[in-house]
């Protein structure tokens, strides 16, 4: 009998598993259908021995120390900023979109105060900010919006960005000056010996059993667990009482090529061109030194697994009814990206578990408590037979 069943093995459950094991001496079976830990961020060496992310690339950034010197138990570090470039009227330009990327495209020497205006002379007043259009379009223009946004929504969503939900491209500043990271986050780093050695470490404890290739189906009615926290897709734990909330997929082309270096950076967009999204070149992740190097091609998908919630107020509706059966359900915490229907980043993620950790610590009281609970009983039976 484990105290505890974790569905899914990745950021969400692996945290929680660790926290449970470690702190209150409680016992888990954790589990993934997938054949490996680590869920999305799962990396692995390739067959000549260059080190990729499985499901694209993962790069790891926050402003929170407790969640930082959380994962600083489980892994050194290696620095890295992220810089992005997009491939746009056949130049590569900084994105998000900066000082640099506008006096390139358009062959000018603008200074921040100068972008500032000429930024403001191409945004459209819009009056209640909806969609991710109106995002853009408010901020920076059509012109710019159909040169980078239109295009790359369309393609990684399936839908026109007036279509979605502000919350998309809300994502994506843009900066006068010529500060080209993606993230602007004070902790920006990569797991030094990779994801999956982090979560190697963060799950070694004896209390934690790990079942991979292990669907929730196969387990439920066992009566082998106490409790469940469930971090895979909601609708599915209900069996899709209420139909099947929407989600939109990737497939990943992994490819090795001859050469030292293909890309100036990891990671180009492509807004306008080619069937595929970007282009991630690993070496710039991981700083492996290699004769050879790797690159994953990303391609969107309306099928496959299950990777971005849809914003939009229909579907939002769909995961309240769901969210309503899950605060009824007893003795099942629902935690992460899939059983709360919104995308995280790794460390808002991780946070997440921290936090529902902390409420599990104060509404159950551990084994070790409940052990104690039971002494003073103990000694007065023990009292009154004598």
């Amino acid at each position: 009998m484990y105290d505890w069943l974790i569905v899914g093995a990745g950021f969400a459950g692996s945290v929680l598993a660790e926290r449970l094991a470690s702190v209150r001496d409680e016992s888990v079976l954790l589990i993934d259908r997938r054949p490996h830990i680590g869920g999305n961020a799962y990396d692995r060496r390739n067959d000549s021995g260059l080190l990729i992310h499985q499901y694209g690339p993962h790069i790891f950034h926050t402003n929170s120390s407790k969640v930082a010197d959380y994962l600083s138990r489980f892994t050194e570090w290696r620095s890295y900023e992220h810089r992005v470039l997009a491939f746009v009227d056949g130049m590569l330009v900084p994105i998000p979109i900066n000082l640099d990327t506008v006096n390139k495209l358009y062959g000018l020497k603008l200074s921040s105060d100068e972008l500032q205006s000429w930024l403001a002379a191409r945004a459209e007043p819009i009056d209640g900010i909806r969609t991710s259009e109106d995002v853009v379009v408010s901020t920076v223009g059509r012109e710019l919006y159909e040169k980078f946004f239109r295009g790359y929504t369309r393609k990684q969503w399936g839908l026109d960005p007036s279509e979605l939900d502000k919350s998309v491209t809300s994502r994506v500043p843009t900066r006068t000056n010529c500060d080209g990271r993606y993230f602007t986050d004070s902790f920006q780093a990569m797991p030094k010996h990779g994801y999956t050695a982090m979560f190697r470490s963060m799950l070694a404890h004896p209390n934690i059993k790990t079942a991979l290739g292990t669907d929730y189906s196969d387990v439920k009615d066992t009566g082998c667990f106490r409790r469940v926290i469930f971090t895979g897709p909601i609708d599915e734990f209900f069996d899709y009482r209420f139909g099947r909330l929407p989600y939109h997929s990737l497939r990943f082309k992994h490819v090795t090529l001859n050469i030292p270096e293909h890309q100036p950076v990891a990671v180009v967009n492509y807004p306008q061109s080619e069937e595929y999204t970007r282009v991630t070149e690993y070496k710039h992740l991981t700083g492996q030194t290699h004769p050879m190097t790797a690159l994953t091609y990303e391609y969107p998908s309306a099928e496959g697994d299950p990777y971005y919630p849809i914003p939009r107020p229909e579907n939002q509706a769909l995961y309240k009814s769901y969210q309503r059966l899950a605060t009824a359900t007893s003795d099942v915490w629902f935690v992460g990206r899939l059983a709360t229907y919104r995308y995280y980043n790794m460390d808002q993620i991780v946070g997440q578990a921290l936090m529902t950790f902390d409420r599990i610590e104060r509404s159950l009281p551990s084994r070790a408590a409940r052990t104690r609970s039971k002494v003073p009983a103990v000694a007065a039976a023990v009292a009154v037979d004598a």
